[in-house]
């Protein structure tokens, strides 16, 4: 039909030339008669991008603030760091800098990785609840091989242990990989599909007819759910510090005594809607840090969940801590190698293999800075004045 809107510019196996990207630049105005110069002013060479995105047509300019500097006392980060964070948010660079300062003067944040997985999710579909019972018993017993069988596809990916959960006539299964410094999701999928096949192959005649889905939900990619919460998807990582009353008092003039007695409110609150973070705005830091190393951004989805807990002390101090359950990061892989993405991860020095646990750790340290910031601010009553002062709705 003549009336169908035209298609986009494309170039069958060189859709990433210069040339075609600025034919598409050119149809953009002509379609839409919108002029695009800064977004088609990017300094990206566009050979790079095969595999991050399809039918380029320039790059978003974020603004990237510096941050710090940040001491981490980490098992892998130590510091400084500047962290380089993108953000549109005014004040939000000039807050985390402050928390981190003030981790700093007290020798860096304590963080703690306690796990790291990546999961998919094959439910398997059995005759009835019996069968998938036993389903879930044969899966087990053959551990061994099914991890063999998952690890052909990758050099890199471990599969470490197998959830089951019984429902109906089905069998849910969660397949928990570790996936080096790649966040995985990827290289799980691919490696769980292997497995399967070799159950499919392999299963007893008694288990009866069975068929599988290569992934039942309960891997809850790119959404929070509780079961990410309780068996941590991506890194489970516990931030920590303890905040004396004097310096909170000369940094910020908050009183530790009133940043417990905000908490306790917070908690109930938090209690009261649901939320899958009783902390202040940890989503915040994660996704610019996100932005500017090339994560991958719908993560933040499942990343900014949080436990926070507070104790305050006898002399007033107050311990502070923030577990992050599902923190999905990487420094391999994925976005992290493109020319803006890889000069931040090289900024903090954890771009490439090794370099996960390091990164995700000023991840954590980062967030904690920014809840020790923002609540001081609002106990001293300067979080409308900062913003009206430095943000977007200044007068």
């Amino acid at each position: 039909m003549s009336d169908l809107p035209k298609p986009i510019p494309k170039i069958s196996g060189n859709n990433f030339q210069a040339e075609i990207i600025k034919a598409r630049q050119a149809f953009v105005t002509d379609e839409t008669g919108s002029d695009i110069p800064h977004l088609s002013a990017m300094t990206i060479d566009p050979s790079t991008l095969k595999g991050n995105v399809e039918n380029p047509l320039g790059a978003a300019q974020v603004p990237i603030g510096l941050a710090g500097p940040m001491i981490v006392d980490g098992e892998f980060a130590k510091g400084p760091y500047y962290v380089p964070m993108a953000t549109t948010e005014g004040t939000l660079v000039a807050s985390y800098s402050r928390g981190m300062r003030i981790l700093t003067q007290l020798g860096g944040a304590k963080t703690t990785i306690i796990e790291r997985y990546m999961q998919r999710a094959p439910v398997f579909h059995c005759e009835d609840a019996r069968k998938a019972r036993a389903m879930g018993e044969w899966i087990r017993a053959q551990f061994e091989q099914i991890k063999a069988a998952a690890e052909t596809t990758t050099s890199v990916g471990k599969l470490h242990h197998i959830e089951g959960y019984g429902v109906s006539r089905m069998w849910y299964t969660r397949f928990n990989f570790t996936t080096g410094d790649a966040a995985g999701q990827n290289m799980a999928g691919k490696a769980a599909d292997a497995a399967c096949k070799w159950i499919m192959a392999n299963r007893p005649a008694e288990l009866g007819h069975v068929t599988y889905t290569l992934s039942g939900a309960i891997d809850t990619d790119k959404k929070h759910s509780q079961i990410n919460t309780l068996h941590s998807r991506g890194a489970r990582v516990v931030v920590e510090a303890v905040l004396p009353r004097n310096l909170m008092l000369s940094m910020t003039r908050a009183d530790t005594r009133d940043l417990y007695r905000a908490r306790q409110v917070s908690m109930l609150g938090g209690m009261l809607c649901g939320t899958s973070n009783n902390g202040l705005h940890a989503a915040n830091g994660i996704a610019s840090l996100f932005i500017a190393t090339g994560q991958d951004e719908a993560n933040v989805a499942e990343s900014q969940a949080g436990l926070t807990y507070v104790e305050l002390r006898d002399n007033d101090d107050l311990y502070w801590s923030l577990t992050l359950p599902s923190l999905i990061v990487a420094t391999y892989g994925g976005g992290t190698g493109l020319a803006t993405q890889r000069e931040c991860l090289e900024m903090l020095g954890c771009y490439g293999s090794g370099k996960v646990e390091e990164f995700a750790e000023i991840v954590a340290a980062t967030v904690l800075a920014g809840e020790i910031s923002l609540a001081a601010a609002a106990i001293a009553g300067e979080w409308v004045e900062s913003h009206d002062k430095h943000g977007r709705n200044r007068p």
